[in-house]
């Protein structure tokens, strides 16, 4: 019995002198700082609810809160990142307004004052317009990331939870800093200024045509093979753009439309845009941008009302370069009609100066790196 007791003693003893070693040891290594990112909530597919598990097409999107998305997500998501929830709105991303995005970008640039990084989440519809506004308007030039899914949370194979993973990973890593917006969906990293969604099922239907990718996420690995032309000016006050939205009133956010060419478009969609008191329009046109002659000559008509012109193509790659003929057409680049129609209407809520907004065309509208001596 005597033997027993003295065997627990020393077992005792030396369960006291690991446990305290151990605790030394733990006081002695300095904790491991987590990146801290928000993740803003604003619905979409990727917070759908379906009936059955079966359900890909047909489900309520915008219904399950923000924080229970991340929450599915744990632990695994704590190992990467000290991750808080803001829920902005729940809904489909095509209900959204203009002022609801204006709304959005205060939002997120009040989250990045004492977060790392942030990442939105919203429906694929309308993504590259909430990425691009964001891209445009937000202030801090920490990582902003956007993802989403093209099936709901609640299926087969749902591709919200990696997607929502993958992005969260990507903005703790930091590496896309200066980068502006990017789209983190299918293990692909888009920027926010050429990326597009092209297939309305399909779960690759992100890409950024002759642009190609920045990089992808494999795995616990961010891979970033391009970057955006806007971190040339990285540290710089001037990789802020003019279009800070703090300094916008709602009520000055403008009217702007598109109207799409085709054989024998006629003129009465940009008469009845002008007429009714749209302050611009962005035309899809077929090649280069080019309108039917009744389409040409209403715009010639609206120009003359004080209506500011974009220039685009509805083939989904290549360029409508700007002819500096001093009119109110103004070429915007590659950018799509959609991207184009968020960039006209951010520099005609700051001024209806032609030569000022050509400028922001042929300048932030691009992808061009300048060239270095």
């Amino acid at each position: 019995m005597r033997g027993i007791l003295r065997r627990t003693a020393l077992l005792t003893a030396v369960v006291a002198l690991t446990a305290g070693t151990a605790t030394a040891a733990e006081r002695d290594k300095s904790p491991v700082k987590r990146p801290k990112v928000a993740v803003i909530g604003t619905g979409g597919t990727i917070a759908g609810v379906s009936e059955s598990r079966v359900d890909f097409q047909d489900y309520q999107s915008g219904k399950i809160p923000v924080s229970e998305l991340v929450g599915d997500l744990e632990p695994e998501v704590n190992g990467i990142a000290d991750v808080s929830t803001v829920q902005f709105g729940n809904k489909g991303s095509g209900s959204y307004s203009i002022a609801d995005f204006r709304e959005l970008t205060l939002a997120v640039d009040n989250a990045l004052r004492t977060n790392d990084a942030a990442v939105v989440t919203t429906g694929t519809d309308t993504m590259e317009e909430f990425a691009y506004w964001l891209d445009l308007t937000v202030r801090s030039d920490k990582p902003v990331v956007l993802t989403g899914a093209m099936r709901p949370w609640t299926v087969l194979g749902t591709d919200g939870p990696a997607n929502l993973y993958n992005a969260i990973q990507l903005a703790a890593s930091r590496k896309t800093t200066c980068f502006g917006s990017v789209i983190m969906l299918n293990d692909e990293i888009q920027a926010a200024r050429e990326v597009r969604k092209t297939d309305a099922l399909r779960m690759d239907t992100f890409n950024s045509g002759a642009s190609g990718s920045l990089g992808v996420v494999d795995q616990d690995r961010v891979r970033i093979n391009r970057a955006p032309a806007r971190v040339e000016k990285c540290g710089r006050s001037s990789w802020r753009t003019p279009f800070d939205v703090g300094r916008i009133a709602e009520k000055d956010l403008p009217k702007v439309e598109i109207a799409y060419s085709y054989q024998g478009a006629g003129g009465e969609a940009v008469k009845a845009f002008a007429d009714a008191g749209a302050d611009g329009v962005v035309t899809a046109g077929t090649g280069a941008g080019g309108v039917s002659s009744s389409m040409s000559a209403a715009r010639t008509d609206a120009t003359k009302q004080g209506v500011v012109f974009a220039s685009t193509t509805r083939t989904g790659n290549g360029a409508v370069y700007d002819k500096e003929s001093g009119g109110a057409v103004v070429g915007a680049a590659d950018l799509s009609p959609q991207k184009a129609r968020i960039l006209l209407l951010l520099s005609l809520a700051k001024t209806d100066d032609v030569p000022t907004i050509r400028s922001w065309f042929t300048t932030l509208g691009t992808a061009e790196f300048t060239k270095r001596g």
